[in-house]
């Protein structure tokens, strides 16, 4: 098998069986106590922004990605990313992260975030998020929390508890924090 022989396509419903194998078989059971398991929970995942390689029809890798919050900013998780052990070490992993960043600098997201290996997402942009700028909601190792900015300066939005965005009311407009008071002094 080579590269050429593997077909990259958006997510798709019917490969979620596929995947969650592949997630089993590489996280094994204690994946539903990690902190990125924990805010992907809160809500549903970006599948027009996630992506499947195939070979021979099956699913042998995926990447998923989850638009979360933290403070002012908001930005796509992305995570888990999984391969076969059969299919490893051939850059199908490294391509499906290649299109999911793609993706989300297509749809105008300002930043991917992930808990990961800083050796291996380094070269593809990403880099440590500052010590204590961001919180997960469980135990993480902090110095595996990287982002990689598609708009300049968007990562140091990015504070506090990151949470999936559906569970984080959206930030107050300015004009809306003034409009009672205005309203009170009349």
């Amino acid at each position: 098998m080579t590269f050429a022989d593997v077909t990259f396509l958006p997510e798709d419903p019917a490969h979620e069986a596929e995947i969650e194998e592949i997630n089993a078989e590489a996280f094994g059971p204690g994946r539903y106590a990690r902190a990125a398991y924990k805010i992907r929970e809160g809500g549903p995942h970006e599948r027009a922004l996630s992506f499947v390689a195939l070979h021979d029809g099956s699913v042998i890798a995926s990447v998923k990605m989850t638009r979360v919050a933290a403070g002012e900013g908001r930005a796509l998780m992305l995570g888990p990313l999984a391969v076969k052990p059969a299919f490893k070490n051939r850059g199908i992993g490294k391509h499906l992260v290649k299109l999911a960043l793609e993706a989300a600098t297509r749809a105008g997201w300002p930043a991917v975030v992930l808990v990961g290996d800083e050796p291996y997402y380094g070269p593809l942009g990403f880099s440590r998020i500052p010590r204590g700028q961001i919180a997960m909601p469980r135990p993480v190792d902090l110095s595996r929390l990287l982002a990689v900015e598609i708009e300049p300066g968007a990562a140091a939005k990015l504070t506090g508890m990151v949470d999936h965005e559906d569970r984080v009311a959206p930030p107050a407009a300015p004009e809306a924090i003034a409009a009672p008071l205005v309203a009170a002094a009349s």
